[in-house]
């Protein structure tokens, strides 16, 4: 587990950098936390770091969105679902396939749906207004293997573990 107190956004920015640049192809990753708390900035900082060159928005209203850069990013908002068989509804099991990286907000609400395999990110609200605890936690041999070589690029760029 790794935990990083992010004071900005270019910060939250630089942690998502720092997790596309372990990042593999089929790849989970759970955004998790309260309303406002970072999940989509995280995103947004994770698709330029793999060159997506539009814009990355929430994708709440319409559940998902895809995003072409170096890998296809899948950006999904499970927060309006209310039950788990509307999961089925998304073709989760196609999203994990190819060249593509997915990330979900809100997913520990359908944790029983995934893959045991996938790193989960949560974000908490620090004491300052833009600040951000960001706890990060590798779940299954592919993740563990890479914290690490994680851990190195987020201490590299100055962020410390809090």
């Amino acid at each position: 587990m790794i935990k990083i107190k992010a004071s900005t956004l270019s910060e939250t920015h630089q942690v998502a950098e720092s997790v596309a640049q372990v990042v593999e192809p089929s790849d989970l990753i759970l955004l998790v936390g309260d309303l406002g708390a970072g999940k989509t900035s995280f995103t947004q900082g994770f698709g330029t770091s793999l060159g997506v060159n539009e814009a990355i928005t929430s994708p709440t209203f319409t559940l998902a969105r895809e995003y072409q850069g170096a890998l296809q990013i899948h950006h999904l908002d499970v927060y309006r679902i209310d039950q788990i068989e509307e999961v089925r509804d998304l073709a989760l099991p196609e999203l994990f396939e190819g060249n593509s990286v997915t990330l979900i907000e809100w997913g520990d609400q359908i944790i029983s749906a995934l893959p045991k395999d996938h790193l989960e990110i949560s974000f908490a609200y620090g004491e300052a207004d833009t600040a951000r605890l960001i706890t990060i936690t590798a779940n299954g041999p592919s993740w563990n293997s890479r914290m690490l070589p994680l851990k190195q690029l987020l201490e590299k760029k100055g962020l410390f573990e809090c």
